[in-house]
């Protein structure tokens, strides 16, 4: 029988168990404890693991078996979607308001009880944006911001965390401009974590654990992007995405 490791606290340097240790049930769910110092947090993602817990919960660490990914040319672009993209008023960018996303991703939702997105986690992650290694996209309508997307990057591969919308199709309009601009930065896997009809309706793909972690080293192996980030002047996200269907 499995048993879950317990994290020190105060040794964020202590490497964290195998990822294929983690329990079936609840699916991925690895060690407790531990902190959310920098140098924890990318020693997880470099390893295929997450926190992701309640407020007034210990840490939780995770590694789900099987993951919900994008790969270069799973990224679909309905019709609709197309539609939005080419009619809207709404404009994306990088990086320029990196906690306000993170906080419109914390608020309240109807079909939600609670937030897993603690005011410590917007703590750590917004430390990991002053760091080059945190990223957001940012949704506006006249000046508004109306929905975004927030996740870690780490060489040429991004770890999704949460989006938000405050007006219809906001966070997919932003998924799909960050997503597109991933792919012509080189980047090799978009982390999803686990699927939803939502993301599969958006041709994320579920891979085995091990097939994962195998294309995270890879991805790995690539260079670092440097901060901050900001949207090519001539990217076309619809055009870019159907570039690579099938690549």
């Amino acid at each position: 029988m499995r048993r879950l490791r317990w994290l020190n606290e105060h040794t964020p340097d202590e490497p964290f168990p195998s990822a294929d240790q983690a329990l079936a049930d609840p699916n991925g769910l690895l060690a407790v404890g531990g902190d959310l110092s920098a140098e924890r947090l990318m020693a997880a993602y470099r390893n295929g693991i997450f926190p992701w817990y309640g407020e007034g919960q210990p840490i939780l660490w995770w590694s789900p078996d099987p993951r919900g990914i994008f790969l270069p040319g799973d990224f679909h672009v309905s019709r609709s979607l197309r539609r939005r993209l080419n009619q809207t008023r709404m404009t994306v960018t990088l990086d320029t308001e990196f906690e306000a996303v993170m906080a419109g991703c914390a608020a309240p939702r109807p079909d939600q009880d609670g937030t897993w997105i603690t005011r410590e986690m917007i703590a750590a992650y917004t430390e990991l944006h002053h760091l080059g290694c945190a990223h957001s996209a940012e949704v506006w309508l006249e000046g508004e911001l109306v929905g975004g997307v927030y996740g870690v990057a780490l060489n040429g591969a991004f770890f999704g965390e949460s989006m938000f919308s405050r007006m219809e199709d906001a966070s997919k309009v932003g998924l799909t401009w960050l997503t597109a601009q991933l792919w012509r930065w080189g980047f090799q896997l978009f982390d999803c974590q686990m699927s939803n009809p939502h993301l599969a309706r958006l041709g994320v793909r579920q891979i085995p654990r091990s097939e994962y972690l195998a294309r995270l080293d890879r991805a790995l192996q690539a260079s670092h992007r440097d901060s901050p980030w900001r949207l090519d002047n001539d990217l076309d996200p619809a055009t870019e995405h159907r570039s690579r269907e099938g690549s």
